[in-house]
């Protein structure tokens, strides 16, 4: 559970993702240690999981963004997902209900470029299926503050 100035906290330090202890805890109202204790806190509870630039892969070369659907055959998961992993162009893996088994966020230079990594996956005995569908654009980004906001608002949460 987050409080009200975890909530903030986290909010100003995605807004400024330089900032400073000293100048977080002024921004916030209270001592740099408040700060620094609660840092450390969420970070041990992994509710911060880096503190890494994101980084616009469009803008290192790879404009095309697709999420490809995977149905693995039975037993072979794990081959599947060590496979995904050794391609550079998979960024996310994640398991799932439904008829698919894997959900995979993909990125490539090029549409030949995307089908050579589709290829790739499907080279594996692991796969038995794929079905990519290419994002044609960002219509909401990927955003937290207003989760971090309704997870205080939200007496459940």
């Amino acid at each position: 559970m987050l409080d009200s100035l975890d909530s903030r906290m986290l909010i100003t330090m995605r807004a400024n993702p330089r900032i400073g202890l000293t100048e977080l805890a002024r921004l916030l109202g209270v001592a740099r240690g408040t700060v620094q204790a609660r840092l450390e806190k969420l970070t041990m509870r992994g509710v911060i999981t880096d503190f890494g630039p994101t980084v616009a892969t469009e803008e290192i070369g790879y404009p095309i963004l697709a999420f490809a659907s995977l149905q693995i055959a039975q037993g072979r998961l794990t081959e599947a997902v060590q496979t995904l992993a050794g391609i550079p162009e998979i960024l996310e893996v994640y398991g799932t209900s439904g008829q698919a088994d894997l959900l995979c966020r993909v990125v490539a230079r090029s549409t030949p470029h995307l089908q050579e990594i589709i290829a790739r996956v499907l080279a594996s005995p692991a796969v038995t299926r794929t079905d990519t569908t290419i994002a044609l654009s960002t219509q909401i980004p990927f955003r937290i503050d207003p989760l971090l906001t309704a997870a205080v608002a939200d007496p459940n949460a």
